[in-house]
């Protein structure tokens, strides 16, 4: 198959800036290339691809970025800025298409999802997000009564957020798990890894540190400064530690030393690639039962699910965690979240969509 994938308008590959969707597209890139597919990327100007995945051709486009549907109210309206960067990866990848199979979208707005009606190359969206926009999701609603194949979610919870689809399409995540090492460090730190952002709810997990008399570890992109400042000064000074935004090689060595990864979303997380992350390097995870991390937390195997904002509850599974046995977050891992397991099940999707047409 020859796939032309658009990333996100939101930074540039290795930025930070696209949150999740950055690990994301190179996972898939890395297993449809190890299944023999080729692969070519537009993305934004200076991104970058894991190593492995050099046998991707990459198209690099200059523009303004799109503002995240994550930080517009829900009826907001749709805004394209001058010079948009998303247009200009459109008009790239459909120019490419015409000599491949499928273009595989992973921005989660309206132009990419508009152009599948306007266009006669198959245009194939993994939706990264629960419903964040009204205008959005109607739209999804008009493309998925033509195309019913059009749309990948990454797990059933984010997918219940779009009622009208009767039978979505659950892809996952998958991840290159020679890229993660597996430590058996039962005694270490606390740790907190995601875009500082509201919504991603980092003062209750800074609230279970400071009430533990123990420092956090907080790794990630600095999104939202304002916002890092106010919990900072809600906390005795030292209570976290900032640790920055890293590779996904150099994060892994530092996660596997932490006995356990708080996740505290304020949202419905669409999956959680960071807990996978976790996961794979052997750290339990306790997270509130709330978006794709329910699904993917055994309760009591691979970490513990407390109510959504029920910090107490986090606590004291924070206090009993060394009974979750690490081998079990690799073994968990390894069967349900590899990059060829996550890439075969997009290939499949990918020829209904194909076929479709």
């Amino acid at each position: 198959m020859h796939i032309v994938l658009i990333s996100t308008p939101i930074g540039f590959l290795g930025s930070g800036k696209g949150g999740g969707v950055e690990l994301t597209l190179n996972s898939l890139v890395s297993g449809l290339l190890s299944l023999g597919h080729s692969v070519e990327v537009i993305a934004p100007k200076n991104s970058k691809l894991f190593k492995c995945n050099q046998k991707a051709k990459l198209y690099f486009i200059e523009g303004e970025d799109q503002i995240s549907w994550q930080h517009q109210n829900y009826n907001s309206p749709v805004t394209i800025p001058d010079n948009s960067l998303l247009a200009g990866m459109l008009e790239k990848g459909i120019d490419i298409a015409k000599q491949a199979d499928v273009i595989l979208n992973m921005s989660y707005d309206w132009l990419p999802i508009w152009m599948t009606l306007n266009v006669e190359i198959p245009i194939a969206h993994i939706i990264s997000m629960g419903s964040q926009s009204s205008v959005i999701s109607n739209l999804i609603s008009k493309v998925y009564a033509k195309y019913p194949y059009n749309f990948a979610f990454h797990s059933k919870i984010q997918a219940n957020d779009y009622s009208f689809i009767k039978k979505p399409i659950i892809i996952g995540n998958g991840f290159k798990l020679e890229n993660y090492n597996f430590l058996d460090s039962v005694n270490g730190p606390l740790a907190w890894v995601g875009r500082v952002a509201k919504e991603k709810g980092l003062e209750d997990a800074v609230y279970v540190a400071n009430k533990l008399g123990e420092k956090l570890n907080v790794w990630g992109f600095i999104e939202d400064e304002t916002y890092a400042k106010k919990i900072e000064q809600s906390f005795p000074k030292g209570t976290i530690n900032w640790m920055g935004f890293l590779t996904t090689y150099e994060l892994q060595k530092e996660l596997g030393k932490c006995r356990v990864l708080l996740n505290t979303p304020k949202w419905n997380e669409a999956y959680g690639n960071v807990i996978v992350e976790a996961l794979a390097c052997g750290v339990p995870v306790v997270a509130y039962r709330r978006g794709g991390p329910s699904e993917i937390i055994q309760h009591g195997e691979t970490g513990y699910l407390a109510h959504p904002d029920d910090k107490e509850t986090l606590l004291s599974y924070v206090k009993i965690v060394k009974k979750i046995r690490r081998e079990n977050c690799r073994e968990w891992v390894e069967k349900n979240a590899s990059t060829d397991i996550f890439a075969n099940k997009v290939v499949n999707w990918l020829n209904k969509v194909i076929k479709e047409y």
